[in-house]
């Protein structure tokens, strides 16, 4: 950063100084928690020295602040994979059901939206298809901040939903799915190939909200990578020349994911495993009726508190999702 001609590439400079500040932030709290463990330490004495019932009950519940605060702590320092400290671009794809699925659809995108809110983390809408009824068809987030892509990594897969419909007359319980896929954002000096001649790329004009302009000029991109069949869209942006940067970002995660998921298998392989991921692979369910309980399959997390959960409390699944997959 000392460097003449460090301001010369003002995107890598905001690159290098958001990491800067990522990693003073961590070597600040472990100092302040190495601060609070010495402080605990002389309490302890002097609990052992005099009994106290006072100064044991402030001991106990520092204890349990600085526990907390260790785990937290220590969640940060897992996220030292490739990319885990990129922004995420988020999906969510309801799937057979209708209007029923599709409303889950915006129940998942509102938990998602409240969670990043509550992190900090800045939320883009770059595509969005509204519902025939009630709901959405699809939606792509950009969700901005350091460290999102290694929270919501854990989020990707099918998530269920068990109900007393809404939308049914007869008050039958129906079960819903969606599948949410996350990706990290690259940035630029990331080296993805992709091809020209390997790309179709239509301009259309933009169907979500935005006001007068988006919707009167063909503004909205979508890129098809040929080879591979994978689909990008974006309407988010008045320029079409902004709209096509971001698909090509959304494109390069989108192949960068796929490569990952390919090693993936190849390695479930090598040990034998079963690797499923069709709609019957649900990582977690959400239940509303007959009793109140949402429930990750892969660590059998569980919490009772339904209404929290998709109010955007969800770190205790992101924490178990993390220290799993270390085992």
């Amino acid at each position: 950063m000392l460097q003449p001609s460090f301001w010369d590439d003002q995107q890598a400079a905001q690159v290098i100084i958001s990491e800067s500040n990522a990693l003073k932030d961590q070597v600040h709290v472990f100092y302040e928690l190495n601060e609070s463990y010495e402080n605990l330490e002389v309490t302890y004495e002097l609990v052992k020295e005099e009994a106290d019932a006072e100064l044991q009950a402030e001991l106990e519940t520092e204890l349990n602040e600085l526990t907390e605060r260790l785990s937290k702590f220590e969640l940060e320092l897992l996220l030292s994979e490739p990319y885990d400290k990129n922004n995420a671009i988020l999906e969510l794809h309801p799937g057979a059901g209708g209007t029923e699925s599709q409303d889950w659809g915006s129940m998942l995108l509102r938990m998602y939206t409240r969670w990043a809110e509550k992190k900090g983390f800045k939320v883009e809408t770059l595509d969005y298809l509204p519902g025939d009824e009630a709901g959405i068809k699809s939606v792509t987030l950009a969700i901005k901040g350091h460290n999102a892509y290694g929270y919501l990594k854990a989020e990707k897969g099918v998530h269920r939903l068990v109900r007393i419909s809404p939308f049914d007359a007869s008050g039958r319980r129906h079960t819903s799915f969606v599948s949410c896929e996350v990706m990290p954002e690259f940035n630029e000096e990331i080296e993805v190939e992709v091809r020209t001649e390997d790309l179709k790329i239509d301009t259309y004009r933009s169907t979500g909200a935005g006001g007068q302009h988006i919707n009167t000029t063909d503004s909205a991109v979508r890129i098809t990578h040929i080879p591979s069949g994978v689909v990008v869209t974006c309407q988010s942006e008045r320029s079409q020349i902004k709209n096509r940067e971001a698909a090509m970002k959304m494109l390069k995660a989108k192949l960068y994911q796929k490569e990952i998921e390919k090693q993936e298998q190849q390695l479930a392989e090598i040990r034998g495993e079963q690797k499923d991921i069709g709609w019957g692979s649900q990582i977690r369910s959400y239940v509303f009726h007959p009793y109140s309980m949402v429930k990750d399959h892969r660590t059998n997390t569980e919490s009772g508190n339904v209404q929290a959960v998709m109010d955007g409390d969800i770190n205790q699944f992101i924490d178990a999702y993390l220290r799993w997959k270390l085992k």
